[in-house]
């Protein structure tokens, strides 16, 4: 799949960078907070479900690995492209993903919110600046992976030529903004996120991981593989 207005990704990523910078800062600031708790809170039972919920909410995240595989897309050879656009999202694109969860709870501790700009001390200009990046960043987002989702309403509803045609720009005006209205409604009802994170990559480990990657191969791979190795 091929984006149209690539330049939405560059705009994405530098807000992403500004929110990160300053999740840095008010992370920082942390240190002034009162004493933090690091053990993980609750019954031994809620600690695993505690942590398979972390296990799941890894999995959410890591799942950005789509926008630069994608982006890898654009121009050929796109398996060694896309290979590449892998690797790096799963060293370097790491780090930053990794310092911030580490910072955030080094400073809060296990109270930490899922949004960790809740728990934040720092100056209310910075404090502003990051909860508007992060609004911002969510946006942009958003149409990234929906851009499936667009692709196939237009495909479905036959939307060809230029996206500046009047039928296009009704029909996506009309469509595109009804589903975002749709998906900010449903999301707002659920006061819950971090925890409906954990619950989607749960549900979602198993079929992307051992399922659906398995039976691609099978599908393009049935005339030269034996029976024992389809079994």
């Amino acid at each position: 799949m091929i984006f149209h207005d690539m330049h939405i990704l560059e705009i994405w990523k530098r807000h992403n960078s500004v929110w990160i910078d300053g999740s840095f800062g008010l992370h920082w600031n942390g240190m002034k907070a009162p004493p933090r708790d690091y053990s993980i809170p609750g019954s031994e039972v809620n600690r695993i479900f505690a942590t398979i919920g972390a296990v799941g909410n890894l999995v959410f995240a890591f799942n950005t690995g789509m926008i630069p595989e994608i982006q890898a897309t654009v121009r050929p050879p796109v398996i060694e492209n896309m290979l590449k656009a892998l690797f790096f999202q799963f060293t370097v694109g790491v780090v930053p993903l990794h310092a911030v969860t580490s910072i955030g709870y080094w400073a809060y501790g296990s109270s930490a919110s899922s949004y960790l700009l809740n728990n934040v001390h720092g100056p209310v200009w910075l404090k502003g600046v990051a909860h508007m990046s992060a609004f911002i960043q969510s946006i942009i987002t958003l149409h990234i992976f929906a851009s499936p989702t667009y692709e196939f309403l237009d495909t479905a509803y036959g939307i060809k030529g230029s996206a500046l045609a009047p039928r296009n720009i009704a029909f996506r005006l009309v469509v595109r903004g009804g589903y975002l209205v749709l998906t900010t409604f449903l999301s707002a009802l659920l006061s819950f996120l971090g925890d409906f994170m954990s619950l989607t990559g749960a549900i979602s480990t198993f079929p992307l991981t051992f399922v659906l990657p398995n039976h691609m191969y099978l599908i393009a791979r049935k005339n030269k593989l034996s029976s024992l190795q389809k079994s």
